[in-house]
């Protein structure tokens, strides 16, 4: 395949990717479909603000697969410098793609935000029930109930943040393709695939005019 049009088999599912994490982020901010949580302090959970989704793994993807999948049109960034520009792109595509699957990653690490309470709190309080758990309340459901309010917030927040963790992965992984795309089509060019003109057979008289 032709470093051009690995660059744009690249930038397409990007230009997914990025829209998915930054929806997801901004939905985030709406546990239980509802916009009371947003406006009140602290019940939304903390690492949504850290916009990992709509900064990391949104903004700083979607810029880069712009110039990548210009890197496939003719006319435009299809030769050495624009290959070698991507790779710098490609390379913020990384870190936003970093950026997005550590939050990503921490959120489901310390689990929701939310009004809860335990046998062992057993007042109602809002806070960050799981933050001490290391995670191990995504293997035990049972868990899940201390989370009064908003409802069903953990299965949200899980749906979401894991979402978000694998288009991370999914960004890292064809970011990094790039860069290696980017470093061929450096060195060796873009391979455009131009027409072969036909040869044109002059002909020319079979025989002089006879006076």
């Amino acid at each position: 395949m032709c470093t051009g049009a690995c660059s744009k088999f690249i930038a397409i599912p990007l230009y997914i990717l990025a829209l998915v994490s930054m929806i997801c982020n901004i939905i985030l901010f709406f546990p239980d479909f509802d916009t009371k949580y947003a406006a009140a302090e602290g019940q939304i959970t903390e690492e949504v603000k850290y916009m990992g989704g709509f900064i990391g793994g949104g903004i700083m993807v979607l810029i880069p697969a712009i110039h990548i999948h210009l890197t496939s049109a003719k006319n435009c960034c299809a030769n050495r410098c624009g290959m070698f520009l991507s790779i710098g792109f490609a390379a913020a595509g990384v870190l936003g793609a970093v950026y997005s699957l550590s939050a990503a990653a921490l959120g489901l690490s310390n689990g929701p935000t939310c009004f809860w309470s335990n046998i062992l709190s057993p007042i109602p309080k809002w806070g960050t029930p799981f933050a001490n758990s290391s995670g191990s309340y995504l293997s035990d459901k049972d868990q899940w109930s201390w989370c009064r309010v908003p409802e069903n917030v953990v299965e949200f927040n899980v749906g979401l943040f894991s979402t978000l963790l694998v288009a991370a992965c999914l960004e890292l992984v064809l970011c990094a393709i790039q860069m290696v795309n980017g470093l061929f089509g450096c060195i060796c060019g873009t391979c455009e695939m131009t027409g072969i003109p036909s040869p044109t057979l002059s002909s020319s008289p079979s025989s002089s005019p006879l006076s």
